[in-house]
C-alpha cells in the first residue's frame, strides 16, 4: 500500500510541476495587453533625447527597456549584452530601467555584467511607444525612430532566424530600410509596464 501511496504522490506532484512550468510558457506566449491610454509611435516620429543619453558623435542610439523583476527581461540580458559587444563601435547604447522598485545604476550594472550606463527616465516608454519589457528601440543620428519592439520571437532569444534587434540594428548601420520583419517583431510580449504583470 505504501508503493502505490508513494507512486501516487510522485505522479500528482510531478503533474503539478508540469502543470505549472506549461501554465508559465503559455503565459508568456500571450502579447502584453495594449494599455487603453496607448498612443502609437510610429517609424519616423521625432524622439527628443536628453545629450546625457545622446552623445554627440553622430551615432544611432540603441535604447534596452529593462525591469530586473521580470523574467523575460532576465531571459533577455545576455542576447543584450552579445548586442553591445559586437556594436559597441558603431551605436551609443543605454539601459532604460523600467520598475517600480528604486535601483541604483551601479546596482544594476554590477548585478547583471552590463557595460552601459542606465537611466531612470520612466517618460522615455511613453515617448518612445513602449509599454511592456523587454524592449528595443533604435533611433537614428537624426532623433527618429527606426525600430521599437522585439529582440527575438523565442522566449529565450535563442531563434537566429528571428533576431529582430540584430536585424534592425545591421539596417540602421547600413542606413537602409527595415525590411523583413514579421508580426512578431512589433507585438509586444513580456512584462506590463510599471508593475511587471503577465
Amino acid at each position: 500500500m505504501k508503493k502505490w501511496l508513494t507512486i501516487a504522490w510522485l505522479t500528482t506532484l510531478m503533474v503539478a510541476i508540469g502543470a505549472f512550468f506549461w501554465y508559465n510558457q503559455f503565459v508568456y506566449s500571450l502579447p502584453t495587453p495594449v494599455p487603453s491610454n496607448y498612443r502609437t509611435v510610429n517609424p519616423g516620429e521625432k524622439i527628443p533625447l536628453s545629450d546625457q543619453i545622446r552623445p554627440n558623435n553622430n551615432k544611432p542610439v540603441f535604447l534596452h527597456f529593462f525591469n530586473p523583476d521580470c523574467p523575460c527581461s532576465r531571459f533577455n540580458i545576455d542576447q543584450f549584452k552579445a548586442l553591445v559587444k559586437t556594436y559597441q563601435d558603431q551605436l551609443n547604447f543605454a539601459v532604460i530601467l523600467m520598475s517600480a522598485k528604486r535601483y541604483k545604476e551601479a546596482e544594476i550594472q554590477s548585478r547583471f555584467g552590463i557595460t552601459v550606463p542606465v537611466y531612470t527616465d520612466s517618460t522615455l516608454a511613453s515617448t518612445c511607444g513602449v509599454y511592456s519589457t523587454p524592449q528595443a528601440v533604435l533611433i537614428k543620428e537624426d532623433q527618429t525612430l527606426y525600430y521599437r519592439g522585439n529582440y527575438n520571437k523565442s522566449r529565450y532569444c535563442t531563434d537566429m532566424k528571428t533576431n529582430y534587434a540584430k536585424m534592425a540594428i545591421e539596417g540602421i548601420v547600413k542606413h537602409t530600410k527595415l525590411d523583413g520583419l514579421d508580426k512578431y517583431a512589433l507585438k509586444a510580449y513580456g512584462c506590463t509596464l510599471p508593475n511587471c504583470e503577465k
